[in-house]
């Protein structure tokens, strides 16, 4: 039975400053944050990218970015490849197995008229972006026993792009991996930093503190649930 893990992905108020908008109709743009460290091959800017709904970067044009996860048809990207270098999600993300689920979310600034949109957080809020069916997992000493062949499937990976590669797993998805057309609420229509039932009743997580910065866990009937939640929300 396949299990599930939600991950906080993309552009905030930390890096590279703002969070991504997502409109009353729940359109969003996916933007990743920046790109920190050196890398042994360009990377594009925030300049380079085609952002949608207009979103305005000119004051991080010059900025590489960290193309992470990487969706196919989104931004050049032609697979589905997602990389962490830190421990707490490599440990959760490595046991992940062929037809599990790789979820992502990020927290995204309404725009527009909060009445137009009763459903969503009046300013901003988790939501669910995309999902990877997941094809396979391995952790980043794995990676590095890998024969060649099998290591060109994350060869398009920020982490395999810099100089010193450091993620301690990598995420390959299949062909039935997606970014969503709308954003998917994880928090509840009151408030952004309030945890709704797709994290309260579904995760494991209490949906107490700063839960949107965590790691959230579903077992095999949440997952089903889950999906099932993500499909009537809709294209």
């Amino acid at each position: 039975m396949a299990r599930a893990v939600a991950i906080n992905v993309g552009a905030n108020t930390t890096l590279p400053g703002f969070r991504g908008p997502v409109l009353p109709d729940r359109r969003f743009a996916y933007v990743p944050i920046p790109e920190r460290e050196p890398t042994a091959e360009p990377v594009p800017t925030y300049g380079d990218l085609a952002v949608p709904l207009g979103v305005d970067v000119s004051d991080v044009a010059d900025r590489r970015v960290h193309l992470d996860p990487e969706f196919a048809g989104i931004y050049g990207s032609t697979a589905y490849t997602y990389g962490d270098e830190h421990g707490v999600k490599a440990g959760p993300l490595s046991a992940l197995a062929p037809g599990d689920s790789l979820f992502f979310y990020a927290t995204l600034s309404l725009r527009g008229d909060p009445e137009a949109a009763p459903d969503l957080p009046p300013e901003w809020g988790a939501y669910l972006i995309g999902e990877f069916r997941v094809e396979r997992a391995v952790t980043g000493e794995t990676y590095r026993d890998l024969p060649p062949a099998e290591r060109e499937r994350f060869a398009s990976n920020a982490h395999c792009k810099r100089a010193d590669f450091d993620a301690k797993v990598l995420v390959a998805g299949g062909d039935d991996s997606r970014l969503f057309e709308r954003a998917v609420p994880l928090s509840d229509p009151e408030a952004g930093a309030t945890a709704g039932p797709l994290v309260t009743d579904l995760s494991a997580d209490s949906g107490k503190g700063p839960w949107w910065r965590r790691v959230l866990r579903y077992d095999a009937d949440a997952t089903g649930r889950l999906r099932a939640a993500v499909d009537d929300a809709g294209p």
